[in-house]
């Protein structure tokens, strides 16, 4: 066995141990193989031999009480009854935290698009998305309720401008906020609910046969139907310009209404309440960010921080009722103005 990380590492060295238990063998290279915005990490295995027909494998470490794995495996469950493309659980800890999986590759959709390859993988994306929504079931995960739709929002407030901008709102100020939280919430409320994956981007896509693969999806829940398509198409990684926006989102809408989801005969609805779930899913990174970079130590989020300060802007722009929450982003940065996307 052979480890690219720092032998002080004690939970690798856990890792490392039930690795070799579950595979009957010590006889395989480990080296990172990615970290996301949580405690978890993942590694990729390279037996000597290949184990049970698998040439790469792939260990997750999400070290208890900061993560769970059991909601990994739970939804794990479902795409895979979807007839959606994520990894398998070959073997598992949960109360250790160690899981064994099937190895999706490392291509990412981030890494891969481009204009000539973005119509082909989007199409594939909406198709696969389509697929998790019409897979629907009550009951079968959390509701994305009002109050986790409100607490994420809160984020923005007290990590976003209070911790990164250093802003101490006054109470007008907070008074304008708490008005346009209620109407974004109003309206993510009144969407129809459907399974919601919650991080849908060109980081958790991978390019994998059958296409795409899925990753980074136990927080999923029974959501708003415009959610994950925002994720998707307004990418906190990734911009293209409206046009292209307004353009795979009709197509992602013609797709879903010939499935039977639940969305309207009007697309213009559609793209009203896609906007707005995206006001509601930006606060929320921007919060997120700004925790991730002074609460983490992972100050790289702070770059992708325009990109989504800029789709935020353009919807507020486009509606009056959120033109007060525009005034008050102005007035908190200081008038200062991003691009909008």
């Amino acid at each position: 066995m052979t480890a690219a990380t720092d032998t002080a590492d004690v939970r690798r060295d856990e890792l490392c141990a039930w690795t070799t238990a579950t595979l009957g063998t010590g006889a395989f290279a480990l080296a990172p193989a990615s970290a996301d915005a949580s405690f978890r990490r993942y590694f990729r295995i390279t037996p000597e031999a290949p184990w049970q027909g698998h040439s790469t494998l792939i260990v997750m470490d999400a070290p208890p009480p900061m993560e769970d794995c059991r909601p990994f495996v739970r939804v794990a469950g479902l795409l895979a009854d979807a007839g959606l493309h994520a990894p398998a659980v070959l073997a598992g800890d949960p109360g250790r935290g160690f899981l064994l999986l099937t190895d999706l590759g490392a291509r990412t959709y981030l890494a891969e698009l481009d204009a000539k390859s973005a119509p082909a993988l989007y199409a594939d994306a909406s198709i696969a998305l389509i697929r998790w929504q019409t897979a629907t079931r009550d009951g079968a995960l959390p509701p994305y309720d009002e109050a986790l739709l409100a607490r994420e929002l809160t984020l923005f407030r007290d990590w976003y401008v209070g911790r990164h901008l250093g802003v101490a709102l006054a109470p007008a100020q907070e008074q304008t906020l708490a008005q346009a939280f209620r109407l974004i919430l109003d309206n993510n409320l009144a969407q129809p609910r459907v399974f919601v994956h919650r991080d849908y981007h060109s980081r958790n896509l991978m390019l994998a046969d059958p296409n795409p693969g899925l990753l980074d999806f136990q927080d999923a829940v029974i959501g708003p139907i415009t959610y994950d398509l925002v994720s998707l198409l307004r990418d906190a990684y990734v911009a293209w310009d409206e046009e292209q926006q307004i353009d795979w989102s009709v197509r992602h809408w013609e797709r879903a209404r010939a499935a039977g989801l639940p969305v309207g005969a009007d697309f213009g609805v559609f793209w009203r309440d896609f906007e707005w779930m995206g006001v509601q899913r930006q606060l929320k990174v921007l919060g997120i960010f700004a925790r991730l970079c002074h609460r983490d130590g992972k100050a790289a989020y702070l770059a992708d921080m325009p990109r989504v300060m800029g789709y935020l802007r353009g919807a507020c722009a486009r509606y009056r009722a959120l033109g007060p929450l525009a005034a008050l982003i102005d007035e908190i940065e200081g008038g200062t103005r991003a691009g909008v996307a």
